[in-house]
């Protein structure tokens, strides 16, 4: 790439061929102000405000779209810009509200900003103004359009990053506006409420309504935090002000969604300050709930324990682990449940994705997602499948997006419509239950017209000539007719797929367990392989999982056969070391998974429970279901929550613990990216963080174990967890560390398998699409509607009904 060389302000500067102008400063550290620019969205030159003196050149120049030329010298201080600015900033004002006295943005506006810097407090420009009454038809943010400078940025990210194409530019001249077209509502619109617009609009005509008048921006103390929806894991600032979080934006610099959020992590957290929530211990008697003491609480719970223990033995005794709480919390619980003698903890919403652990153990030998969400903006090819990313996993449709506007070609394939469909070069309408059928198609066409990485298979994988023979039947003729797309479009797809240099797969949770099951990973898997798209950057495989931290709850051995980073109760090694370490014998005995609980006979044996933060009552039937009757004729059940759910109904006691602002933690998120959350408020009344109250009945259970914060547990963790060796709270506050991450001075791992798969080789397996597309057992069925009613995605609910039962439930559930 060649490069230029010019001179700013005095300092010369060394850019690549390209740069704009405004680039070339930046680099060295000169700001030039701007309304319009933002790095995401192409340089419109529109607000003029950018203008730079470019010597030998008859007029001012726009900075954000000029590009530098060798030799050249720029001011960007001197006195005809200085008053061209003013110029700008006089217009602007003659048109705008000057009642910054009350405008909720006073203090971090940009027009206020450099208004003061130039010197601008009023207009000589007089004549008409706009009056246009405010927008207040949502229910979430109120938009003042008088104030409104036209940059443009809103536009750009609504319709470019986002997709919702919900605003544009309306009418011309003077009476130019921004919003939906028609002038329709934004009610009505197309708007999904990210609350992008509001957290990259420079002045304030966008305002949240949850921070009317709840404080000014410098009352407002912002503590870093991880979302706690989806496996994404958005970095985001908590606006705190008396102990109160009163709002939410994008932590600017991160490495997991930049400035973005999606309506959940923007809207989504009323339910701290609910008056719903639970703020005392209770423990029922005859039937009532009693607000008792911590002490008496944690007796009751510890004697009627230990009671169970003593006349069933420690497997009389389960725990049920959610995956939305910290991974303290979920160290500490199997660790306590071990320590009871027993291996009886899971996750109900674990066996969800189980196919896809099951298919990638298979296939590569570990199972988590290959590779960095933020590859995906940079890959060349996407295959979207039996997936809506943008419903699911929002963050991960703008990384597409991007990737698009660079030149990829995006591959959609679904059953109906998805939220990216109009933007896809190829659109597959695959009938019901033949994904496995296209995928093995696609891989027979590439290999029928030598398109593979034949390099790469001869070198990393095993198991090519079978799979070759076992597809060779999907002709292209013969997979249209099972799948309902025509098979020039089959060739077409699979020809793009496979002429990337780097090429990306993604499905989620509603793949894992739908009907396809693990056959359909196993055939994503085979994909990936036969084209080389394993091992490097922007390539891979992608089944991210639902819930905020599944991950982080598996990788710290919440699981009945396995302890934290995987490793094998089976094995004597692993037991030992982790008896020497918490001075308890570990049972060998392989555990009760939840999906045994719907085994009569096995959860029969069960006695006590001691349920962490899961409502599984509510998602599988509700008080009158077979889990609910499971519960309710326990000898004892224990519920740690942060409200009232209907599981915690059927407990005897209920432990009221923190929501994630009011306790420190980690997060690991589904590309394996463990992340440090700060504690931003306190709990409500008496409630504790979940890590200490654990802790709190292990000693009162007799253990003896001494921590003094949430850092402490992470540590224990760490030194026992080979994935997590080398991570730990120091490193952690600087920035967030992928996994495998073995010695402190180790990076951490942003792709997986470079060089090699941890089976050692790739393996290929054969699938036949009849037999992955076969009906799942009862219990799979009962597990797949549990993972949809907790996520609450459906894309056939209202925003409104979307928010509302986003801000009830546990953990923001």
């Amino acid at each position: 790439m060649s490069v230029i060389n010019l001179t700013i302000d005095g300092k010369e500067v060394e850019v690549a061929q390209g740069t704009t102008i405004f680039e070339a400063a930046r680099q060295l550290g000169i700001d030039i102000p701007t309304f319009c620019y933002d790095p995401e969205l192409a340089p419109n030159g529109a607000c003029r405000i950018c203008v730079v003196e470019v010597e030998n050149a008859r007029t001012l120049a726009a900075s954000c779209v000029a590009p530098a030329g060798s030799g050249m010298v720029v001011h960007t201080q001197s006195e005809r810009v200085i008053k061209a600015r003013r110029a700008v900033l006089t217009l602007l004002v003659a048109n705008h509200p000057l009642d910054c006295i009350t405008c909720e943005k006073t203090g971090e506006c940009k027009l206020q900003d450099y208004c003061y810097q130039y010197g601008v407090s009023d207009s000589d420009f007089g004549g008409e103004v706009k009056e246009l009454p405010d927008d207040d038809s949502n229910d979430f943010f109120v938009r003042d359009m008088n104030k409104c400078i036209l940059c443009g940025i809103c536009v750009g990210k609504c319709q470019d990053v986002i997709g919702a194409g919900a605003i544009d530019f309306t009418r011309r001249g003077f009476v130019a506006n921004v919003g939906p077209a028609f002038e329709d509502a934004i009610e009505d619109s197309t708007c999904v409420f990210c609350g992008l617009c509001i957290d990259s609009c420079p002045v304030g005509a966008l305002t949240p309504r949850y921070s009317l008048g709840k404080g000014r921006p410098w009352e407002v103390e912002k503590k870093k935090a991880v979302c706690p929806y989806c496996s994404i894991g958005c970095n985001i600032n908590l606006h705190v002000k008396n102990n109160e979080v009163i709002g939410v934006s994008p932590f600017e610099t991160n490495l997991v969604n930049r400035d973005q959020l999606c309506f959940k992590g923007k809207f989504g957290w009323d339910y701290l300050k609910s008056e719903d929530r639970l703020t005392k211990p209770l423990i029922k008697s005859n039937g009532v709930f009693i607000e008792v003491s911590w002490e008496e609480a944690l007796g009751y719970a510890a004697d009627n324990i230990n009671a169970v223990k003593d006349c069933y033995g420690s497997d009389a005794i389960m725990g049920l682990c959610s995956p939305k709480v910290t991974n303290e919390e979920s160290y500490l619980f199997q660790k306590l449940m071990r320590s009871l003698g027993t291996n009886n903890v899971d996750s109900f919403t674990r066996h969800c994705h189980a196919p896809a652990v099951d298919g990638m153990m298979k296939a590569f030998g570990s199972a988590a997602i290959t590779n960095s969400i933020e590859e995906i903006s940079k890959t060349g090819a996407v295959l979207v499948i039996t997936a809506d990313p943008a419903e699911s996993h929002p963050i991960i449709s703008y990384r597409i997006r991007e990737a698009v506007r660079k030149g990829a070609q995006l591959i959609v394939a679904n059953p109906e419509p998805i939220g990216l469909t109009d933007l896809a070069h190829y659109y597959l309408p695959l009938n019901e239950g033949s994904a496995v059928a296209l995928i093995n198609a696609m891989a027979n066409i590439i290999i029928e017209e030598d398109l593979q990485d034949q390099a790469f298979i001869d070198k990393r994988t095993e198991g090519f000539a079978v799979f070759k023979s076992a597809v060779a039947k999907y002709k292209a003729e013969h997979a249209a007719k099972v799948t309902g797309i025509e098979e020039k479009e089959l060739r077409s797809a699979a020809r793009a797929y496979a002429a990337a240099e780097k090429a990306v797969i993604i499905s989620t949770a509603d793949t894992h367990y739908s009907e396809t099951g693990g056959g359909l990973v196993l055939a994503l898997a085979n994909l990936a392989l036969l084209t080389g798209n394993l091992g490097k950057e922007s390539s891979g495989l992608y089944l991210p999982y639902g819930e905020n931290n599944l991950q982080g709850v598996s990788d710290m051995g919440a699981l009945p056969s396995v302890l934290s980073g995987y490793q094998h109760l089976k094995e004597k090694a692993v037991r030992d070391k982790f008896s020497r370490s918490w001075k308890t014998e570990i049972s060998e005995r392989r555990g009760l998974s939840a999906a045994e609980i719907f085994d009569q006979e096995k959860f029969s044996q069960i006695k006590a429970m001691y349920v962490l933060d899961e409502n599984p009552v509510s998602c599988l039937g509700g008080k009158d279901s077979e889990i609910a009757y499971f519960l309710g004729n326990l000898d004892f059940l224990i519920v740690q929550d942060i409200f009232m759910t209907e599981t915690a109904a059927l407990a005897d006691v209920i432990l009221p613990a923190a929501a994630f602002a009011e306790q420190q933690g980690t997060y690991t998120n589904t590309e394996r990216r463990v992340q440090l959350t700060q504690q931003a408020v306190n709990p409500p009344g008496e409630a504790f963080p979940g890590w200490a109250v654990i802790a709190e009945l292990a000693g009162w259970l007799g253990f003896e174990w001494f921590y003094e914060c949430p850092g402490d547990v992470f540590e224990e963790m760490a030194l026992l967890t080979p994935q997590y060796a080398g991570i730990s709270y120091e490193r952690l506050a600087v920035e967030s560390i992928q996994w495998p991450c073995p010695a402190k001075e180790h990076p951490g791992t942003a792709v997986l398998y470079e060089g090699r798969f941890s089976r050692g080789l790739g393996l290929f397996t054969s699938v036949d699409h009849e037999k992955a597309a076969e009906p799942g057992s009862e219990t799979a069925s009962i597990f797949k509607v549990y993972d949809h009613a907790c996520q609450c995605q459906s894309a056939s609910m209202s925003k409104r009904s979307v928010i509302a039962n986003f801000i009830k439930p546990a953990r923001g559930d």
